[in-house]
């Protein structure tokens, strides 16, 4: 992918079909269309270089979790809410079970590898997700009165979340099912919105305002408490 240097930055730019400029941080990237000029693009990040700095700086700084080992006494967390793992070997289908408030039991087969461990987590992860994000679809798409053709969950690099206009998909991160439900609802009514109106201006602040009053807390809420320990950007 092509690099383009403004001032201090290095942004990969990728030249799409599409009408609008969209830019994501850390690594920074550029999609623009494919007959604007690099004179608009660079006026077009600089623009928004503050926005950018500050996008970047805020999910440095957010506390990570030492790399997970996957053993038992480990701390995972699960809804905003930590918990702690109880590993068991044994023959038989791998599987993970909430066992009161404050344990998470993972069951695997005897030698099993840390990697392949972390695999029954992340389809824990996801089975989370997906179930709420089904029941918070059935109440959101009546009261936005749009639909996402399509949704699904994975680990994204970029953002919390994404929306393809064109397509209607929306995609949300798996590392939300680590953060209270509360930051799930936000970024899916986000995406949602973008349904409405594709950019973050006056209209898309109104629009959130309208519908999800506190969503300024609950986007400080998503700031805050610890992630995985990869190096995943927003």
């Amino acid at each position: 992918m092509p690099v383009m240097h403004i001032g201090s930055l290095a942004v990969q730019l990728n030249r799409k079909a599409i009408k609008h400029l969209h830019i994501s941080v850390l690594p920074l990237r550029v999609s623009a269309p494919e007959k604007m000029t690099d004179t608009a693009i660079r006026m077009a990040v600089i623009s928004r270089i503050p926005w950018i700095k500050k996008q970047q700086r805020s999910f440095i700084e957010q506390p990570r979790q030492s790399e997970r080992e996957m053993v038992s006494g480990e701390s995972h967390y699960l809804w905003g809410r930590r918990y702690r793992l109880e590993l068991t070997e044994r023959v038989g289908r791998h599987e993970i079970i909430h066992q009161g408030n404050n344990k998470l039991h993972l069951w695997v087969n005897p030698g099993t590898r840390r990697d392949n461990k972390a695999r029954v987590m992340d389809s824990f992860y996801r089975a989370e997700m997906k179930r709420h994000i089904s029941e918070l679809l059935d109440y959101w798409t009546p009261v936005l009165g749009v639909e996402a053709a399509a949704w699904g969950v994975k680990k994204m690099k970029t953002k919390w979340g994404s929306c393809s206009i064109q397509s209607k998909r929306i995609w949300l991160n798996l590392e939300l099912a680590k953060k209270p439900p509360e930051c799930l609802e936000y970024i899916l009514v986000h995406e949602l919105v973008h349904l409405l109106e594709r950019h973050h201006n006056e209209r898309f602040r109104q629009y959130m305002n309208r519908y999800l009053p506190d969503w300024q807390e609950r986007k400080a809420l998503l700031n805050k408490g610890p992630l995985s320990h990869e190096l995943w950007e927003y």
